[in-house]
């Protein structure tokens, strides 16, 4: 899960009132950028596959979808309809940060936990499946991290499946999820939750056929890149040093974080797509995503991602925002890190009037509600789906072949 350092808001969404940093008197209101002042690569998404797969465009016309007004929608979870009063009714300001990161995480994970870089806020993921599931249901994220989404879920009685790219998060991960555990939750059944290391963008392979078609949603973020907020210590005459906030090692090019932007969106557009084979008729996918600057220059992910999800044959249904700041009576009191309120201070200094951002884009998308169904995406229809026996006994085929034919030029 991840957070980017030194982002605006998004311009999508008025500002609700006055922010202000915890602990100080005021800052201002924040300003908005326009979405045409988004770097260009929103218009020239490439698919650079893993390895030496050809490159592959997305087509300008799912960018320029982006103006389109959002798809209808056509069950009682996007509607609003509610089945009875218990059900939480739909909205687009999600208030997730009324208690700090480290309170929400308070005894439900590993101090080990700490040094992941970017993690998601346990009430981001609480809201999303109280509001997109059942108990009993399962939740799934492709890039869990120290395994926030499969630890929330279960503790709200849902089942939980997970991928990691990194050993070591894959270790944290499991030992969160025996924290759980050890303090009975689930009760004498205990609790149905498993984490799988591997790349995301080989989901099909990775994840058991018991999966295929049994995930109600998915709560996941894509990486903005190699470095983000991490920690800091004071040294007497070192001043201030940054610490865990790197994603492993940033010469390994299997990470999505390692790879690029272009390559980024390419591999979260294989990964959003491969989802659909796991997710049910109608299943959603919350995913948690803010603009970022590189260089000073506004790139606006969550329009890119958006672009993405199209791609991948997926319905947009809802654009929500997390608070990162808390509600308080008149205005919001903003959470920002060390790293966000040097930054900003900097740029003001060097007359960029920046300001800490106080909310994430939560985008929602959903799959088709029958599987006959095909998608309204360019270039993909329900065929793309993946049948993950008949994948795995084709790849089986062609591996027995390739083997057999390099033992028939040896002889």
């Amino acid at each position: 899960m991840n957070t980017a350092p030194d982002s605006a808001p998004n311009d999508d969404f008025a500002h609700p009132g006055p922010l202000r940093q915890e602990g100080t008197p005021v800052t201002h209101d924040a300003t908005h950028q326009p979405a045409a002042e988004s770097s260009a690569a929103s218009s020239e998404l490439t698919a650079a596959a893993v390895g030496d797969e050809p490159t592959q465009r997305i087509p300008r016309a799912l960018i320029a979808a982006l103006d389109t007004p959002p798809t209808a929608v056509d069950n009682p979870v996007d509607s609003g309809e509610q089945n009875g009063s218990a059900e939480p009714r739909a909205v687009s300001v999600w208030t997730t940060a009324q208690s700090s990161p480290a309170a929400q995480r308070k005894n439900k994970y590993t101090p080990e936990s700490t040094a992941h870089p970017a993690k998601m806020l346990p009430e981001v993921v609480r809201h999303a499946v109280t509001h997109y599931t059942k108990p009993g249901e399962l939740v799934l994220d492709p890039m869990c991290g120290i395994g926030t989404t499969l630890v929330e879920a279960v503790r709200l009685g849902r089942r939980a499946v997970g991928v990691e790219y990194e050993p070591h998060w894959v270790e944290v991960a499991n030992a969160n999820l025996d924290v759980a555990r050890e303090q009975g939750v689930g009760g004498e059944k205990g609790i149905d939750a498993r984490v799988f290391h591997g790349d995301a963008r080989q989901l099909v392979t990775l994840l058991p056929p018991e999966y295929v078609g049994q995930a109600a949603l998915v709560v996941t973020s894509p990486p903005y890149g190699p470095s983000t907020h991490g920690q800091v210590s004071v040294a007497p005459g070192a001043g201030v040093q940054k610490y865990h906030h790197l994603y492993g090692n940033t010469l390994d090019r299997g990470n999505l974080a390692n790879i690029g932007h272009h390559r980024l969106l390419a591999g979260f557009t294989r990964i959003l797509a491969a989802l659909r084979t796991f997710l049910r008729p109608g299943g959603h996918i919350a995913i948690t995503i803010r603009p970022w600057r590189e260089h000073a220059e506004l790139i606006d992910l969550p329009s890119q991602i958006l672009a993405c999800g199209r791609a991948a044959g997926l319905i947009p249904v809802e654009r929500n925002v997390a608070l990162l700041a808390r509600a308080a009576e008149t205005d919001l009191v903003a959470r920002g890190s060390f790293f966000q309120r040097d930054f900003i201070r900097k740029q003001r200094e060097a007359g960029l009037p920046l300001h800490l951002i106080a909310h994430e884009d939560v985008l929602v998308f959903r799959t088709t509600l029958h599987k006959s169904a095909g998608s309204t995406a360019a270039g993909t229809s329900a065929e793309d789906v993946v049948d993950l026996a008949q994948y795995r006994s084709r790849r089986s085929a062609t591996a027995a072949s390739s083997s057999a034919g390099e033992r028939g030029q040896a002889a």
